[in-house]
């Protein structure tokens, strides 16, 4: 049968009606977990796609997010919205499951919406959801992705090692020797990205790496704020903090002032994102600019290309740069740690 297979054929094998497959494919939930699993696994095993003839798909763009609540989300949900309303399309926020996969229950709920296309801010899929979205035609590309998506899998991320080299490159030729990182968790591809950046510049201006100045956690604000307490509690403290997000940034900056620390005078802080809030906190901060925007508005694009992401799967890479404001300067009395 191949790809050629029919729904009928399909129905035959598995011992059930044609309108029974019909349900499966489109996510209905009147079907028994047992005949839904035996009909995907035979739906994967003959390289079923849904035919060009079928039913046209609703006009939406489904994002999916594992949480919602930071000015980064905010970043990408606009930049998807902007490329959305361009192709005619509508935009539906998803949130579910963890930040390296959507929940098993989400499959069934997009099945039945049948969108244009679906973009992740996850790290990857499981094989079996990115069956299931082919064989129905529906396209999906992963953003930022916070682990190493599958080569198979389609992906817009920005210069993480760059953007990190870049921050500590920025702290060290201003003198500082002693230079904490907080960056997320270790499983993330982008905060060990950012960590390897980190240790390039830091190898490159010739400066040894003290581990209890490497931390890692959530990227929020209070993440930031209980690192920034811990390393600026000793003699021995940091005189400039990488901060791995703006977020992460704003809670060092707290820190810093329940410390009685001055900054930049005391502490030099560079964050990471370059969200709108960077701008206006105080002192303003001195980040990277990630372009969240505009990597959700190419995931989106992504969606709408005549051969469609899936069929040629690839990794874009945006670039990622520093912008200056006043929560950098050399340290105090001269070169820090001297």
């Amino acid at each position: 049968m191949g790809a050629r297979v029919t729904l009928a054929e399909v129905a035959k094998e598995a011992g059930v009606s044609p309108p029974t497959v019909s349900k499966v494919l489109n996510g209905r939930s009147d079907v028994s977990s047992t005949t839904r699993v035996k009909v995907e696994r035979l739906l994967e095993a003959h390289g079923y796609r849904r035919r060009t003839s079928s039913p046209s798909r609703s006009p939406l763009v489904e994002l999916v997010f594992h949480e919602l609540d930071s000015v980064w989300a905010m970043e990408l949900v606009q930049g998807v919205e902007t490329a959305a309303k361009a192709n005619r399309a509508t935009v539906v926020l998803t949130r579910s499951g963890t930040r390296h996969a959507p929940a098993p229950d989400w499959i069934e709920g997009v099945l039945r919406r049948r969108p244009l296309g679906v973009v992740l801010v996850f790290s990857s899929l499981p094989a079996e959801m990115k069956h299931r979205l082919r064989s129905r035609d529906i396209p999906f590309v992963i953003v930022d992705p916070a682990g190493d998506p599958d080569p198979d899998v389609p992906s817009v991320g920005s210069a993480n090692w760059a953007g990190g080299l870049a921050a500590t490159r920025h702290l060290t030729d201003h003198g500082h020797q002693r230079v904490a990182i907080i960056t997320g968790f270790e499983d993330m591809l982008c905060s060990l990205a950012r960590l390897d950046g980190y240790r390039s510049a830091m190898t490159m201006a010739g400066l040894t790496i003290d581990q209890r100045l490497v931390r890692f956690g959530h990227f929020d604000v209070q993440s930031g704020f209980e690192h920034g307490m811990d390393l600026l509690a000793g003699p021995d403290r940091p005189t400039a903090i990488f901060a791995g997000s703006d977020l992460h940034a704003l809670g060092v900056l707290e820190a810093a002032r329940v410390r009685g620390l001055r900054v930049p005078e005391d502490l030099s802080v560079v964050g990471y994102d370059d969200v709108p809030l960077a701008q206006w906190s105080s002192p303003p901060l001195t980040t990277v600019h990630q372009p969240l925007r505009h990597m959700a508005e190419e995931a989106t694009r992504m969606l709408f290309r005549p051969d469609g992401p899936g069929r040629a799967a690839q990794r874009i890479e945006l670039a990622s740069h520093l912008v200056v404001r006043q929560s950098t300067a050399p340290p105090e009395g001269g070169a820090a740690g001297a």
